[in-house]
């Protein structure tokens, strides 16, 4: 199978390693809580955890890839996450991503936290569903738009990011910024954050983001570049009110951001993004084969004030201060329509649906067998996912003529982690993904 999207294939390979969510997955919402995982089979303080793993996937960006990445998780604080992952094809793609997670910034406080990550590779074939001005016809990227209408070019891809996160002193989180969950055979044994009661001032943790992040990729076509350059804002509000944030199984979650874009240094104009996404999870507990059984869902929606769109002359459109084709109100990936391929769709709305029945069995072979031990895997999930949704240039338009797309799940819980592998199918074809975390 290939997987989509060779730089992210890079991120998630190397997330099979960390123990907290991947930045930079622009699927999630990028503030998230702060904790430690303590596993009963690896009671050390802070669950320290310590990997190194090669990889190798083909990929359409990149062709057959082979690479290394190793984490360390624990190392100088608890929550402290250091990653990495080097990569290199036969068809010249290469490749190096670093990051960091969750530093405590002061000594006297848990309530701030600093992350960084950057990535730097060279690609032969980056796509994009997009165009250069004017606009002629259907907008490549759109919701009617066709499946091969995009430009596949060879050419650098560098970006990297950077947050700070407060946590609010309220909720779960008044006496620390961090928790702390005890897990047995990766079940939540004690430490629940949230579930009960939807109340900021009494459960759950409340987050505060400042995000800066920065991405340069340039298409040259031969009507114009296409830039893909930007250097914006995020500010951020998360609401987790789930019992696990790793896994959840009672709930809720919501998280509302705004991003501007400046025009600093190279990006060319100003833009602005508005979204907010809403997740939900209903636990039908345990059975007479299964260890949990969890109904999960999720919304997003988003839009951009910013958009402006103007004719001109011949009569053809002219759209200014939009985010770029891989930013905003986008769809298509390993976390939002997972059976089409990257930014398959982007316009200046979305609005995004998606149901999940997550069935994690008592059986647990691969845990079982001794020489794959150091895997530590203590549980796999089977799940079955629908998908619907769609983006348009009038927010009212939202609401009629749905793309969507339904598959199957496969995912593990390892060293305190969720490890997924999705594959899903739509009227367009199929795709498969490996990714660290659940999607939602």
């Amino acid at each position: 199978m290939k997987y989509r999207n060779g730089v992210v294939c890079i991120v998630l390979i190397s997330c099979l390693l960390v123990l907290i969510q991947a930045p930079n997955s622009q699927g999630k919402p990028n503030a998230s809580m702060k904790f430690s995982s303590v596993r009963e089979e690896n009671p050390r303080a802070g669950g320290q955890e310590t990997l190194i793993l090669p990889y190798a996937f083909p990929s359409d960006s990149m062709g057959t890839t082979i690479g290394v990445g190793g984490l360390r998780k624990g190392f100088f604080q608890d929550q402290l996450l250091l990653a990495g992952a080097l990569f290199g094809s036969a068809d010249s793609a290469y490749g190096l991503v670093l990051g960091m997670w969750d530093l405590a910034v002061l000594p006297s406080s848990d309530r701030f936290y600093f992350s960084a990550i950057g990535s730097a590779g060279h690609y032969p074939r980056q796509k994009a569903y997009a165009e250069v001005n004017p606009v002629h016809g259907t907008r490549a990227g759109s919701n009617d738009s066709d499946k091969d209408d995009f430009i596949e070019k060879e050419g650098d891809d560098n970006w990297w990011e950077m947050k700070l996160e407060y946590v609010l002193p309220i909720g779960a989180m008044s006496d620390s910024g961090m928790a702390t969950y005890k897990l047995k055979n990766g079940i939540l044994a004690s430490g629940a954050t949230g579930g009960e009661q939807w109340n900021p001032l009494a459960s759950g943790a409340t987050v505060l983001l400042l995000r800066q992040f920065n991405r340069y990729q340039t298409y040259e076509t031969k009507v114009g570049d296409l830039e893909g350059t930007m250097h914006p804002l995020e500010f951020g509000l998360l609401y987790n009110n789930t019992d696990f944030y790793s896994n959840p199984s009672t709930g809720s979650s919501q998280y509302l951001s705004f991003t501007k874009d400046f025009a600093w240094l190279d990006s060319e104009e100003t833009w602005t993004f508005l979204q907010f996404e809403a997740s939900k999870y209903f636990s039908f507990g345990s059975s007479d084969h299964a260890r949990q059984r969890v109904v999960a869902l999720n919304l997003w929606t988003g839009s951009s004030p910013s958009w402006e769109t103007s004719v001109d002359e011949n009569g053809d459109e002219i759209i200014s201060h939009n985010p770029p084709f891989l930013e905003g109100a986008k769809l298509g990936g390993f976390y939002r329509f997972r059976a089409y391929p990257n930014n398959r769709f982007n316009d200046r709305s979305v609005l995004y649906t998606t149901a999940e029945y997550r069935y994690t069995p008592k059986w647990n072979p691969i845990g079982e067998v001794s020489w794959l031990r150091w895997l530590k895997m203590d549980w796999m999930q089977l799940v079955a996912f629908v998908e619907g949704g769609r983006v348009a240039d009038e927010y009212s338009d939202l609401f009629s003529d749905w793309k969507g797309d339904v598959g199957f799940g496969f995912r593990a819980m390892m060293a305190g982690a969720v490890v997924r592998f999705d594959y899903a199918v739509s009227d367009e074809g199929s795709a498969g993904w490996v990714m660290f975390g659940q999607p939602f």
